[in-house]
């Protein structure tokens, strides 16, 4: 499906790729990595044909449909979600807005345009974009909405919408996780893991990778490296690879050495000139071996510690909260101790932000009381914190404007591992993005750190190795830590205790993730995330806060409930199967009686014509009802 021989491309004197190599075939699934700046966005202009190569060439085979979504929204129209998802052209704008004007379905302007509209396919996108438009978690009353008015975030998810719509042969995609939250993200997984083209993906989210990938590319020393399976195989076969060659490499530097030292040593004798050049043409002809990656050579950062706090850090006494009518928390209890270090799990809604931000005093609290303990100093960052960065100064002078003496050239390289990197460090801080902006909030808040800290999605906008570097800091802090991730490779390395939260009520888990996984009986590392009424796990498994405390079951209880609940998802699955299939039979029909009703010889026969006309009336009605009862049933399902 895609060739890549031979690609060079450089700007100025920088060279991303030199004589690199690459083939993808049908129905792979393949994962881009490499470090910041190592030419992956490159790579993706380069297929799409946006920017040229230098050498080398790239090639799709003939008729290949490609869709890409970037990092960066795309501007919209005033055209609705809908159409946006559905892909709908100006002139199923046209016949969309006659539908409308002519709901009267015994109408000939009603018939005409039905007509057209499944000539062009219009039910089958409109109904599939309505459906992947749900599993992207758009409410229906946000379908119709005009585009425009949507966050940038959202702006995303339609386009993303649009993309599966199209399902075309090559998909790429550019970190499509950034903006979907935990439940969007498990639908998008499934998805993906039944699609019919070829994946190629760029992401930091490891689960992902690990989830979706059948073979990873990673970009190093200017070429492309393939890896087969998912992400953790990649850092197997890279380790064993990264050995052979620092065996390859010294041993050719044992080579060059003698040679060099022969060179030396006779390179003035008479006798010995024709065996000199010899050994100079032979240095001069030999293909060298690249020094392998120095783990030495990664950035590495000691941040300061934070001052010591008491034994206990923060206490919440029967703490309200509500949004208008929507009560977050009724009379919630809550102690967190020095040194602690907690994972916020729960469904989406459930009141994690929340949490943060009542700890943090971000939000005023409306009835109990908070209480920081001795000494107690908190930070909390999320995505808003980036508001209160000094725009005018640079990202270099932004840093180093702390509480703390640390010398500049530690702040460059915690600035480094966080993206900044080269001339980056002198940009003005109200050019950056929204990412960047959190980024370097983020470095600020580990040149200074706080004894409580409170993140709130940290992992966002970070590459791998930057989240290598952030959970290298977090594990030298000696502070207590609360944070929100849906990335579970960040969680498992950083969490050693859970806290539940689910309809205002908090249960603690006394272990990392995978206790809590197993505790809760969680179908998998993503639904453990956003599991909602996790009850049955015993009580001496778990501590409850808040007057929380699940009813205890026995075991013989839980597994009939656990297989009462598997039944019910096996039929359920069923029931939206044979929806999926009741709804292409009737497209098919759809497609067929339309062909027929545009076939003029139909005209001479007034009862067949008129038959065949109330006849897509009425696929077309159950049509409605069908996809109706799929959404519910799929809804159901997620």
């Amino acid at each position: 499906m895609l060739i890549i021989s031979g690609l060079g491309k450089s700007y100025g004197e920088r060279t991303l790729f030199e004589a690199a190599a690459l083939q993808l075939q049908r129905g792979e699934r393949v994962g881009l990595i490499g470090a910041n700046g190592a030419g992956k966005s490159t790579l993706f202009s380069l297929v799409l044909g946006s920017i040229e190569a230098d050498a080398g060439s790239v090639e799709l085979e003939r008729g290949v449909r490609v869709g890409y979504l970037q990092q960066e929204s795309t501007p919209v129209t005033d055209e609705t979600v809908l159409h946006l998802a559905a892909a709908i052209s100006p002139e199923m704008e046209g016949i969309y807005a006659q539908l409308r004007a002519h709901p009267d379905p015994e109408s000939e302007e009603h018939q005409v345009a039905t007509a057209r509209w499944a000539e062009l396919d219009g039910f089958r996108h409109e109904a599939r974009a309505k459906r992947i438009l749900g599993g992207l978690a758009f409410r229906e009353s946000d379908i119709e909405r005009p585009a425009r008015t949507l966050s940038g975030g959202w702006v995303m998810r339609a386009h993303l919408a649009r993309l599966l719509v199209q399902e075309p042969d090559l998909l790429m995609l550019d970190e499509p996780t950034n903006h979907l939250d935990l439940e969007s993200l498990g639908w998008f997984q499934n998805y993906l893991k039944q699609y019919p083209g070829t994946l190629l993906i760029i992401s930091h989210d490891r689960a992902f990778l690990n989830a979706l990938c059948t073979g990873v590319v990673e970009i190093a020393y200017r070429r492309l490296h393939r890896y087969t399976g998912n992400y953790d195989r990649f850092l197997e076969q890279k380790a064993a690879r990264q050995e052979q060659q620092k065996a390859a490499y010294e041993n050719q530097q044992k080579e060059i050495a003698h040679i060099q030292s022969f060179i030396d040593r006779f390179r003035y004798k008479a006798s010995k000139a024709a065996q000199v050049q010899s050994r100079i043409k032979q240095l001069e002809k030999l293909e060298r071996i690249e020094a392998p990656e120095s783990e030495a050579a990664r950035v590495s950062f000691r941040f300061p510690q934070p001052p010591r706090s008491g034994h206990k850090v923060m206490e919440l006494k029967a703490v309200r909260q509500a949004y208008g009518a929507h009560e977050v928390y009724r009379s919630l209890d809550l102690i967190l101790e020095r040194g602690e270090r907690i994972a916020l799990v729960g469904p989406n809604g459930a009141g994690k932000s929340t949490l943060l931000k009542i700890l943090g005093n971000i939000v005023p609290i409306q009835g109990g009381e908070r209480l920081p303990g001795l000494n107690a100093k908190v930070g909390y960052f999320s995505q808003q914190r980036s508001e209160v960065l000094q725009l005018k100064r640079s990202v270099i002078e932004e840093a180093m404007d702390n509480a703390r003496n640390v010398h500049e050239q530690e702040v460059r390289n915690l600035l480094g591992s966080f993206l900044f990197r080269g001339d980056d460090i002198y940009k003005a801080v109200e050019v950056l993005s929204g990412g960047e902006k959190s980024r370097l909030a983020l470095v600020k808040l580990l040149l200074d750190p706080p004894n409580l800290l409170l993140l709130d999605e940290p992992t966002t906008h970070l590459d791998i190795p930057s989240i290598d570097a952030l959970i290298t800091a977090l594990e030298g802090y000696t502070g207590t830590l609360l944070f929100v991730s849906h990335d579970v490779y960040f969680i498992r390395k950083i969490a050693q205790s859970v806290l539940h939260i689910d309809a205002g009520k908090l249960t603690r888990y006394a272990g990392g993730y995978d206790y809590y996984l197993e505790k809760s009986e969680a179908v998998s590392e993503r639904a453990g995330l956003v599991a909602a009424g996790l009850s049955n796990h015993r009580p001496e498994e778990a501590k409850s806060s808040g007057g929380s405390a699940q009813p205890s079951m026995s075991a013989k209880d839980r597994r009939r409930e656990a297989a009462a609940q598997r039944e019910a998802e096996r039929a359920l699955k069923k029931e939206v199967e044979r929806l999926e299939s009741r709804v292409i039979e009737l497209e098919e029909q759809q497609a067929e009686l339309t062909t027929e009703l545009e076939d003029p010889e139909l005209y001479a026969d007034p009862k067949r014509a008129k038959s065949v006309r109330r006849q897509l009336d009425a696929i077309v009605a159950e049509l409605k009802q069908v996809n109706t009862a799929w959404e519910a049933a799929a809804e159901n399902l997620s």
